[in-house]
């Protein structure tokens, strides 16, 4: 995949959390979130959850990963999410629309609700942007791939470009289906999303 890409944080907030040491996070996911094949302690929330343990941080991380979901079925979980009052909401969909050649323009709609529920409920964003497999048409790819980008403009949210970097389309770190990564995947997407989680949360409001 090249050099990593640029962890994207722009700067609109809602709120400051309340104390970066004890924060409540939610991560709203598919199955790579959910971490199908594993056990709980291997997928990546609870992966992160232990690194922060081990920077002397008291974060709580909510697996809100449901197998097959899309950004459709996220978008009708919302109300349920925001009950916990969370600090922050990971937003990692749309592998599943991509997979199943949904409109581009509908998972875009999806994910702008999304974001603006949870921000009309005062609670902080960030998403994780996918990429699709190179079997699906160049065009469909590009326009996925560029979804991400688009909507963490828009909406002035932090972006990681690639949930599965370093991951995705590489053998020894996924299971035999060649889509779910194993525990060791699993790390590897906690070690890149753990820093990127940490400027999510000490986001100041703009001027």
């Amino acid at each position: 995949m090249g050099r990593w890409p640029a962890i994207i944080l722009l700067g609109m907030a809602l709120v400051a959390p309340r104390d970066l040491a004890a924060a409540t996070i939610v991560c709203l996911g598919d199955s790579i979130t959910a971490g199908l094949g594993l056990t709980e302690e291997e997928a990546y929330p609870a992966q992160v959850q232990e690194l922060a343990r081990k920077d002397g941080l008291d974060w709580r991380l909510v697996n809100a990963g449901v197998s097959g979901d899309t950004t459709a079925g996220g978008l009708r979980r919302i109300e349920w999410l925001v009950k916990g009052q969370p600090d922050l909401v990971l937003v990692a969909l749309g592998a599943n629309d991509g997979l199943r050649g949904l409109p581009v323009a509908m998972s875009r709609a999806n994910l702008l609700a999304i974001i603006d529920r949870l921000r009309a409920a005062k609670v902080r964003v960030a998403i994780a942007g996918m990429m699709l497999p190179m079997n699906y048409g160049e065009d469909y790819r590009t326009a996925f791939a560029a979804l991400y980008p688009a909507v963490a403009e828009e909406r002035q949210v932090p972006l990681l470009p690639f949930l599965l970097y370093e991951v995705g389309g590489k053998p020894e770190f996924n299971q035999a289906d060649g889509i779910h990564p194993t525990a060791a995947g699993q790390r590897l997407i906690a070690a890149h999303l753990y820093p990127f989680l940490k400027g999510a949360l000490v986001q100041g409001a703009p001027p």
